[in-house]
């Protein structure tokens, strides 16, 4: 039993031991990531698409977290004018194309689900049929006034594959902070 215990606490430190190098291993890739997108902002900055973009990013987008590494680009919205921004200052500064992308629509069950998914294909101009659908948890005492025609759901839209793309835009925020404490 005495030998059992011991082997036990070996591999329990030796896990701990590798999740701590993988850990300091992540960080250090992180850290490099963002310095190199802080390195950009000066020239970038002058461009206003960039920084609009950025900014909107940082209102709206998806962060990582000390609790939730590896998050992807997402942005979340009601609003079109949102979604067309990003979706053009990702084409423009990361390449991606729109049917690159992941797009969630969330509605609630009582919602015009058929319309809402047309309305986001037509104004974002995707096929329907890569937004997938999403219910929100029904309020039996909904307080929400959207509830009639202009009720379309909340579209978000997520870059597949980006927790490192994520990493270099929060650089790019970083940077900006810095640039502006520094003007």
């Amino acid at each position: 039993k005495k030998q059992k215990q011991r082997l036990t606490d070996k591999k329990m430190a030796s896990a701990l031991r590798g999740a701590q190098m993988k850990k300091e291993l992540r960080l250090k890739k992180v850290g490099l990531i963002k310095q190199g997108a802080r390195d950009e902002v000066e020239e970038l900055i002058k461009d206003p698409l960039w920084l609009a973009g950025t900014m909107l990013y940082w209102a709206e987008g998806s962060k990582e977290k000390p609790w939730r590494t590896g998050a992807k680009v997402t942005i979340t919205n009601m609003d079109v004018e949102v979604h067309k921004i990003f979706l053009y200052w990702t084409k423009r500064y990361f390449g991606i194309n729109k049917l690159d992308l992941g797009y969630e629509l969330f509605i609630h069950r009582s919602g015009p689900v058929d319309r809402a998914r047309l309305f986001w294909s037509s104004k974002i101009g995707i096929p329907i049929e890569v937004i997938n659908v999403y219910f929100k948890k029904d309020d039996p005492n909904p307080k929400r006034k959207n509830k009639e025609i202009d009720y379309n759901g909340v579209l978000r839209i997520f870059v597949r594959k980006s927790t490192d793309l994520n990493r270099k835009i929060a650089g790019w925020i970083e940077g900006v902070i810095e640039y502006l404490q520094h003007e």
